[in-house]
């Protein structure tokens, strides 16, 4: 494979990973808030929500596997898991590793949810939303198509998705947070004699 071919895809994997990761988090909030997908079943979102996953996960591998692979820069396994200790960029490239042990603190945990228990999966996926904006600060600061057209609406389109989607989410449990005093004071009341 040659060097372009391998930057080709190093930048293409990059874009599909931002989509896919940005489809997985939406599909995240909408299993949590448990709004269902026209068509589907409600199961179904949960399902779409782990297959996305897992291809967002096959997707960065070969982001990752082709910038290591390229010649033009030197990235060691150290760079890709250890944040910002590469020559190249180091904060740019950093805050993408950011994201992949965010992310793989996610898979693992994910992986072991029945030994390790719903609380503690819980926690742990809560580190997707951190992980989205480092891998999104990443690719605005290290790829080559920042600037351009496309990639500029890619990138506010998966930004204001994911701004409503967390807005929703918060709206949510903001509305669930004072819905439930309330719910225990009628629930109180009613069990006086």
């Amino acid at each position: 494979m040659t060097s372009e071919t391998l930057w080709y895809a190093n930048r293409a994997t990059g874009a599909v990973c931002l989509v896919l990761f940005t489809v997985v988090v939406l599909l995240g909030i909408a299993v949590r808030l448990r709004a269902r997908i026209p068509g589907l079943p409600r199961f179904g979102t949960v399902t779409l929500h782990r297959t996305l996953s897992l291809s967002a996960l096959v997707f960065l591998a070969l982001h990752i596997s082709t910038a290591a692979v390229d010649g033009y820069v030197n990235i060691t396994a150290a760079d890709v898991l250890v944040p910002f200790v590469s020559d190249y960029q180091p904060l740019w490239l950093g805050l993408g590793t950011v994201a992949l042990d965010l992310m793989l603190a996610v898979l693992v945990t994910s992986l072991l949810r029945e030994r390790i228990g719903h609380r503690v999966w819980r926690g742990a996926h809560w580190l997707a939303y951190a992980s989205w904006p480092f891998a999104l600060i990443h690719g605005i600061g290290i790829g080559t198509d920042t600037g351009t057209d496309w990639m500029t609406w890619l990138t506010v389109s998966c930004v204001a998705a994911m701004v409503l989607a967390v807005g929703t989410r918060v709206a949510h449990s903001a509305r669930a947070a004072r819905r439930t005093p309330a719910a225990l004071l009628r629930t109180a009341e009613g069990a006086r004699p």
